[in-house]
């Protein structure tokens, strides 16, 4: 071994020693910082009073919202259904209508944990390769509710 090699050695060797040295200083000041700590009682603690104080029981209010304006959760409605214009691919095959075969322009419905797809013309096929979770993901906010299916088609310009 060469000289200038064993000299590099003999300082790692030492400033891992030295580190190690540090390393065991600074954990016994903060062992003695914590000791001193632990009987200490913070200044808040001794102001709190020890039972609570009795409150008024707060007024019942009616909800926010008036009727009008709430929205129905997802088991209240029997559907939900998003535009979806450009091609849908899954594992590399383009999903294309098996009547008309149109492959774009897509009517995406979420229905009893099933996902259908509807073509411009109106034919309907389910995806088996979809879920409602793919669904969630990926519809965005409802803008409207409608009381039939034909109004959210109409709405949605199919």
């Amino acid at each position: 071994m060469k000289r200038q090699d064993r000299k590099r050695e003999d300082t790692t060797v030492f400033h891992r020693i030295r580190r190690r040295a540090k390393s065991n200083e600074m954990r016994r000041l903060h062992d003695e910082a914590w000791a001193q700590l632990e009987g200490l009682v913070p200044p808040e603690a001794e102001r709190t009073p020890a039972e609570p104080q009795p409150c008024e029981p707060a007024s019942v209010v009616d909800d926010f919202l008036p009727p009008e304006l709430r929205v129905l959760s997802h088991d209240q409605l029997d559907g939900r259904m998003t535009p979806w214009p450009q091609p849908l691919v899954f594992d590399g095959d383009m999903v294309a209508c098996a009547e008309c075969g149109a492959y774009r322009d897509w009517l995406i419905l979420s229905t009893r944990d099933q996902i259908w797809l509807r073509c411009r013309r109106g034919h309907q096929q389910q995806e088996m390769r979809l879920d409602t979770a793919w669904y969630n993901r990926h519809a965005g906010p409802a803008d409207a509710t409608h009381a039939t299916f034909e109004d959210c088609l109409r709405h949605l310009g199919h």
